[in-house]
């Protein structure tokens, strides 16, 4: 950690969502804020059924339907959720739900099970929601139960409803309107969400809600959706139902949509129609940002043929353990909110991997849980608030505490970190190019790209065509932008030496994660991989015992307690060179491919006006997507990457809020070039 993050707290620093204020009386939870209670005495499971399945004529449409999507105003305690989840698995059988909630103030862990427990014919679902829970970071969290998809937004109505207005793709089907009562939470039955509905759903769309409210009938009304008033649950005599006549038409544009192709699918003879997905795609680059990608295409029915110069994890995904870990920053910026919600989902991605065995824990990996050392923690920190406001993320410790949890006598204390913990990279690449649907070919020596009318073609060596399809995204690294010609993509190779240490006398007792200025793992069959240094424009592949010394030295430093457990000689030490790909501003390039010459074309006004307002969408190279630049936090931000590029190539609500991927669409660069006149 540099100097600057013990300086005075800045005003900028953030915080995470506010949690309920809950009370109980009889089993049911009550909102202290908002003075109601989250579901009726009469009975929760039998209210949601009545309300918001049946108010919705819900299983009856999915029987006719494939894929249907899910809008709720106010996740709770999570129950129209678990009911919508099992009536699906019941009645459904195919195709995948979709379900987004917003909520601002969510339930703490805690308080969740307490609740959950509540319904013993909704058990299965509710550990599985109760294991898979985020934490209060603002924001979007996309959670998977197999071919349900629930992304829980925690953010407040206004912010949570221009997210969802932004998302490509997005078609609304049914809105579940269960804010607490109109009278005590005018705030979540608002104008806004009713032309928000109307905008976002087709003809059709329904909505259903336990209130009966004039405001609301009326409100729902002039936004063009016919309202019915029905029998309500329990002691509530009516409740509200309707269609939406037609949907609205589609808001202005807030901001330049250049991060969007103007075609998705690149051939214009047969243009995908809602809901398809392309039949094949070809993957090029088998390490982590390839293998997460390809897996997320092939779980969606896409087939996919991935292709490698060498072996795979082959590059600088082939480190024998590496961490999973994140950082947390007093700014809030795109780069800490990315980096905090692709460590949430990657960590609930391997914890899945763990526990069905994908992943054999100890000679794959564990998540044990990781310390960012951090001697000087306390209230002064500039972090601190901040990290009292992220409970289940992370955790501010001291140094009696980091001895207990990290089994090492003398270490400082720091941030931790519960979710974290150590990979092996390359299990991990095999365990996700493990799918019928992808086939994996390996040392096809170097490959070029070319295109053709026909889509993208990859070349050997002899110019001799070895895979062709509409469909490519390369995940090679820094060579990325050299297979295309897109130089003005700023990637960077960045040389990191790994050492591998035995694992003797203090350093046996390790239990987690612990992160320095390198990273240090618990052992690995009685071993330690540790490091890594960090050489910009070092093309040295060799293993150098300079290097060897520079690790070890970097750890004594960090861990003084450790030093004499560390070896003397270095000469013949294990360890292994690899590239990391980063980019200037430290977030990772995912997303298509622009087509430079038409796309400064397309945003030429920038130049001279960077805050001017286009609302044409972008020319991009057909079918062409990048993922690369993820530096040495592979680990954490590919999986997230992958889902991203697979939701655009297949025409999908994305899982994460626009301007996070515009924060990481390869176009950025372009844009900036535009804005600073230098393109």
């Amino acid at each position: 950690m540099n100097g600057a993050d013990n300086a005075p707290h800045p005003e900028t620093s953030w915080r995470g969502a506010g949690s309920a204020e809950l009370s109980w009386t009889d089993g049911v939870p009550r909102s202290e804020r908002f003075e109601d209670t989250y579901f009726s005495r009469a009975g929760g499971v039998a209210e949601s059924r009545h309300v918001f399945l049946a108010g919705n004529a819900l299983p009856e449409r999915w029987r006719s339907s494939t894929d249907f999507t899910i809008v709720e105003t106010g996740f709770g305690t999570g129950l129209n959720f678990l009911t919508t989840w099992q009536a699906w698995r019941q009645n459904a059988g195919r195709g995948k739900l979709h379900y987004i909630s917003i909520e601002a103030y969510p339930l703490t862990l805690a308080d969740l099970l307490t609740a959950t427990t509540a319904w013993p014919d909704l058990a299965e679902h509710s550990a599985q929601l109760v294991a898979a829970y985020p934490p209060p970071l603002p924001g979007m969290h996309r959670i998977q139960f197999g071919g349900i998809c629930l992304d829980l937004v925690y953010a407040e109505l206004d912010e949570a409803l221009a997210m969802l207005l932004a998302l490509p793709e997005l078609v609304v089907d049914a809105w579940y309107l269960d804010g607490f009562a109109p009278a005590r939470n005018p705030d979540m039955w608002t104008r806004d969400l009713y032309r928000t509905m109307a905008t976002l759903g087709a003809t059709g769309s329904s909505f259903a809600t336990f209130t009966a409210a004039g405001d609301v009938r009326r409100g729902l009304a002039e936004a063009g959706f016919s309202v019915e008033k029905t029998p309500g649950f329990g002691r509530k005599r009516d409740m509200l139902r309707g269609h939406l006549q037609s949907p609205a038409p589609a808001e202005p544009v807030q901001m330049t949509p250049w991060h969007l192709p103007r075609a998705r699918y690149p051939d214009p003879a047969r243009p995908l129609s809602s809901g398809e997905i392309p039949q094949r795609a070809l993957v090029l680059g088998a390490g982590l940002a390839g293998a997460f990608t390809a897996r997320a295409l092939a779980e969606r029915g896409v087939a996919v043929e991935v292709l490698d110069a060498g072996g795979v994890a082959g590059g600088a995904s082939g480190n024998p353990q590496g961490a999973l870990y994140t950082r947390l920053s007093h700014r809030d910026s795109p780069l800490t909110h990315f980096a905090l919600h692709s460590f949430l989902f990657a960590s609930r991605h391997y914890r899945g991997m763990l526990e069905r065995g994908e992943l054999t824990a100890g000679r794959d990996g564990e998540l044990c849980g990781a310390l960012q050392l951090r001697p000087s923690w306390g209230p002064d920190d500039v972090l601190f608030d901040t990290v009292r406001s992220l409970p289940g993320l992370v955790q501010g410790i001291d140094s009696e505490q980091a001895a207990d949890l990290t089994g090492l006598a003398a270490c400082g204390g720091g941030l931790h970190f519960p979710g974290s913990g150590w990979l092996d990279p390359a299990a991990v690449c095999r365990a996700q190019l493990t799918h019928d649907g992808i086939t994996v070919r390996e040392h096809c020596g170097p490959l070029s790209v070319n295109r053709t009318d026909a889509g993208w073609q990859l070349l050997d060596a002899g110019n001799r065509l070895q895979a062709e399809a509409l469909l490519l995204v390369v995940a090679c690294g820094a060579t990325s932008a050299e297979l295309v010609d897109a130089d003005w993509l700023q990637l960077q190779a960045i040389r990191g030496q790994t050492s591998q240490v035995a694992s003797r006398g203090a350093l046996a007792a390790l239990k987690t994660v612990i992160c320095h200025e390198g990273y240090l793992p618990p052992a690995r069959g009685g071993e330690h991989c540790l490091g890594a240094t960090f050489d910009i424009g070092d093309t040295d592949a060799a293993v150098r015992p300079a290097d060897h010394r520079t690790n070890l030295a970097q750890l004594a430093r960090a861990l003084p307690g450790l030093a004499a457990e560390l070896p003397e000689q270095v000469d013949d030490l294990p360890g292994r060179v690899g590239y990391r790909c980063a980019t200037p501003d430290y977030l990772p390039v995912a997303g298509p491919v622009p087509d430079a010459r038409e796309f400064c074309e397309d945003y030429a006004a920038l130049r001279r006006n960077a805050r001017q307002l286009i609302s044409q969408t972008g020319s991009y190279l057909p079918g062409l997507y990048f993922t690369a630049g993820h530096g040495s936090r592979g680990l954490t931000s590919t999986p997230l990457c992958g889902e991203l590029l697979a939701a655009q190539i297949c025409g999908e609500p994305w899982p994460l809020p626009a301007e996070l991927a515009r924060a990481l669409a390869p176009a950025r660069f372009i844009i900036r070039g535009l804005k600073r006149n230098r393109l």
